[in-house]
């Protein structure tokens, strides 16, 4: 079992929040995700056997948000986080 800090960018609501947890969930071989939205990042338990931090990074940015690194962020634009609040 490996685990991964990930800081997260474009997250703005509990439905952003929601969002990224199951899309990480949602990852072959992910055991536990915590989010949190005030410190834009989550916590991500998983099987580095299944899956790969390449493959957690890419399902944040498929679900709207953008992964935030040393060199840039990197999010798509216009999507929002799809829980009719508004944001994104």
């Amino acid at each position: 079992m490996q685990t991964e800090l990930l800081k997260i960018t474009g997250m703005t609501c509990g439905g952003c929040t929601n969002n990224v947890t199951q899309a990480l969930k949602a990852v072959n071989g992910v055991e536990d995700v915590k989010v949190s939205l005030s410190a834009h990042e989550a916590t991500v338990q998983f099987d580095d056997k299944l899956t790969t931090l390449d493959q957690l990074k890419s399902a944040v940015i498929t679900a709207g948000y953008g992964i935030a690194d040393a060199n840039a962020s990197q999010k798509p634009e216009g999507k929002g986080c799809g829980s009719g609040c508004g944001c994104g």
